[in-house]
């Protein structure tokens, strides 16, 4: 967090907080009232001032004021930063460098979702094929070949989990299956934060 940020805090800390004005969408872009933000420096101050309350709403703070952000499906979006062949490397949406993941999964519609230390992010559409999918292979260790995705109803249908392992800096972890609906449930974050209805008199 900005120390500017910390200052405004002790200096107003009861300022209301904001709801429905922020958003963030499946490839990493901030929207404020879903247009796209396109100042560098803004998304730069945003991503800097980014968190996560302890009932897993997800906000940036905006000095002394809470912004909460309506998440388009999970708070971090990861990218690909390696080249094809080369050992599977992601950085999050914020610029920060992944060094381990925790769990990965699938969903009902083919898109990926990593955790890590750093929270829980979607792997972007335009990285999965081919650069994310050369790091998987089958549970044998065997390449995986170009029908993964040819499977996924059956998968799903059956709940069986694809015997498919992910490959990543010295990990090799299970591919496991998710429901789109539940994912913020399970994963511990709420996509759309409400304001709290005043208490009653």
């Amino acid at each position: 967090m900005d120390d500017v940020v910390k200052r405004a805090m002790a200096k107003w800390p009861d300022v209301p907080a904001v709801y429905g004005w922020l958003a963030l969408d499946r490839r990493g872009h901030w929207l404020i009232k879903r247009g796209s933000i396109t100042n560098a420096a803004l998304n730069q101050f945003i991503g800097r001032n980014y968190l996560c309350d302890p009932e897993g709403c997800w906000f940036f703070q905006n000095g002394p004021q809470k912004v909460f952000v309506d998440l388009d499906y999970t708070p971090l979006v990861f990218r690909v930063d390696s080249a094809l062949g080369e050992p599977l490397q992601l950085v999050s949406h914020l610029g920060t460098t992944v060094e381990q993941i925790h769990k990965v999964w699938i969903d009902e519609q083919g898109c990926i979702i990593v955790q890590a230390p750093e929270g829980t992010g979607l792997i972007h559409d335009q990285d999965l094929d081919p650069l994310f999918l050369h790091a998987l292979e089958h549970d044998n260790g065997s390449p995986l070949d170009d029908h993964l995705f040819d499977d996924l109803s059956y998968w799903f249908e059956s709940r069986q989990p694809p015997p498919i392992r992910l490959r990543f800096k010295g990990q090799r972890l299970a591919l496991h299956l998710i429901e789109s609906h539940r994912l913020g449930s399970l994963l511990g974050f709420n996509p759309h934060p409400l304001q709290p209805k005043p208490a009653a008199i």
